[in-house]
């Protein structure tokens, strides 16, 4: 590092005899035994940590992460350096993704961007030539699940140096996870973010000639990448993100801080994504987004929302279309009256609420009530009156009471859920949750999950039942999990089906008998229509 460099960063202390960090950069050596920047660079700071050699581009600030600007969205197309575009032929990849639609989306193109650099896919860990982890930040289980799959390859790392292992998606967004890799798991050559995927050949381009782990997770973001190389994972069934990040900020969500500030893409772009899967033969797309009702806010220069977005993909030549996932504060009566219309745009409805208690709403920084909720069933029920409706609940929330958990009971009774996805609730570093005290026992809260699932799964199962000797429209996903014999897909409303068929439909929509409703899937057989 040269003095100029070193004196536009750090300020000489003569007390300690040495440079310190200034205020505006990250001081990361309160987190360490032994840490050291080596080099600086305008762009880069090559540091020492505990013995271990790391180049840092950027890394996950959650100061930053919490401040939501008015920066121009910048729309950039994917590139991939020339001297990267056949680096990986006769070598393979391994990549393993944990966590929502989002992250298996992400997957996509990450998969897409290694195999136009010459890569090939494998599910065998020991010939690997690269290793990338996809991960999630939702719940603390699944990131310890990535450091015990991170801890294990630490000897195949061992055995084959030249091997590439990476940490990226979500879990990379996080300032404690960052250390964490740097402090204890020095076999990871790189990490990477959920805003600068698009900057995986550089990033491995630069692990591979320097042989040290390489850092870039930016926290300020505001870029929409498009034409970025994807593999789709079948021809069946595709995701489509509409928009990026949340500014909802749920005090027990770390989302925000990990997918960023919302910004959604241009209508033109997406509406050419979906005519292109149609134009594949695609049978269903997915809309995603961290909370699709959003989307459109954020636009200058027009005014174009979810409801004309559907609207306009409604148009197109594709039999299915669904989203993911709603927020009950922006579920606006127009976009009711666009679902209603019917047609490709599905029967099934994923809106979270929670808990059905206004103090805990509050806490939860939800931004809407009981009362309010209820209202927007009752809406999406009158006009589309054979909605499939799923959600999500969170049990055992800081200062949850028997009261406000009763609460919660009685919501799930009076709206009758097709679905719920439930969870107990735990803190996440960098929440505001994570500050509150955790005051309801394990013990309590498993109970509580216990008496909530047994009502869910009682509106559940007689809401499958209601369907028996019904004919329903099954779009064939493949085999069963459990039987091969046995073929597997799902209704408009997302109700998965069980039934004997011929491997021929796999991918085609079929009319299928339902002739056992179980609780969480259909039984069935497959029927001929005949057309007069």
């Amino acid at each position: 590092m040269t003095d100029k460099n070193k004196n536009d960063l750090y300020t000489f202390n003569p007390s300690k005899a040495k440079y310190e960090r200034e205020k505006n950069f990250k001081d990361y050596s309160q987190y360490f035994d032994s840490y050291r920047v080596v080099d600086q660079s305008e762009n880069r700071r090559k540091v020492k940590v505990n013995g271990k050699t790391a180049f840092i581009y950027s890394e996950p600030d959650y100061k930053e992460g919490k401040k939501r600007g008015k920066e121009e969205i910048v729309h950039l197309k994917a590139d991939i350096p020339e001297e990267m575009l056949g680096i990986g032929k006769g070598k393979t990849y391994l990549l393993k993704t944990y966590g929502c639609q989002m992250n298996e989306h992400d997957s996509e193109h990450i998969a897409g961007l290694l195999e136009s650099m010459g890569y090939e896919p494998t599910h065998d860990e020991q010939t690997a030539n690269v290793i990338l982890f996809n991960t999630c930040a939702i719940r603390e289980n699944a990131e310890d699940k990535v450091f015990g799959e991170i801890g294990r390859l630490k000897h195949r790392k061992l055995e084959d140096p030249e091997l590439v292992i990476g940490v990226c998606g979500c879990m990379s967004q996080e300032e404690a996870v960052v250390n964490k890799i740097l402090k204890s798991y020095h076999q990871v050559d790189m990490i990477f973010g959920t805003h600068n995927i698009h900057r995986l050949p550089v990033l491995l381009r630069d692990a591979l000639l320097s042989k040290e782990m390489v850092i870039e997770v930016w926290t300020k973001e505001g870029d929409i990448i498009e034409d970025m190389p994807q593999k789709r994972a079948d021809g069946l069934k595709g995701w489509v993100n509409i928009m990026y990040g949340c500014d909802k900020f749920c005090t027990y969500c770390i989302v925000p801080f990990t997918r960023g500030k919302e910004r959604s893409r241009r209508p033109e772009d997406i509406l050419a994504e979906v005519r292109e899967l149609a134009r594949l033969g695609y049978k269903e797309i997915i809309v995603l987004g961290q909370n699709v009702n959003s989307y459109g806010k954020d636009f200058e220069d027009r005014k174009y929302r979810l409801a004309d977005l559907l609207r306009d993909i409604q148009k197109i030549d594709i039999p299915r279309v669904r989203f993911t996932t709603s927020h009950p504060w922006d579920f606006d009566d127009e976009l009711i009256t666009v679902l209603a219309q019917g047609g490709n745009l599905v029967e099934h409805i994923h809106l979270p609420v929670q808990s059905g208690n206004d103090d805990v709403l509050k806490r939860m920084g939800r931004k809407y009530t009981r009362q309010s909720y209820l209202e927007l069933i009752q809406k999406i029920k009158k006009a589309i009156p054979h909605a499939s409706l799923t959600t999500d609940i969170i049990v055992g929330f800081p200062g949850e009471t028997e009261e406000q958990f009763q609460d919660t009971l009685s919501l799930a009774q009076e709206v009758e859920y097709d679905q719920a996805y439930t969870f107990i609730y735990s803190p996440r570093h960098g929440t505001p949750a994570a500050e509150m005290q955790d005051d309801v026992s394990e013990k309590e809260k498993k109970e509580r999950l216990y008496r909530l699932n047994s009502v869910l799964n009682k509106h559940g199962l007689s809401k499958n039942e209601s369907l028996r000797d019904q004919v329903v429209e099954v779009l064939v996903e493949g085999e069963s999990k459990n039987n091969p014999e046995i073929l597997a897909g799902r209704t408009r409303t997302n109700k998965l089906v069980n039934f004997k068929g011929s491997k021929e439909d796999i991918g085609k929509l079929v009319q299928v008998r339902i002739t056992e409703p179980q609780t969480w899937t259909l039984k069935g057989e497959q029927v001929q229509i005949v057309e007069v």
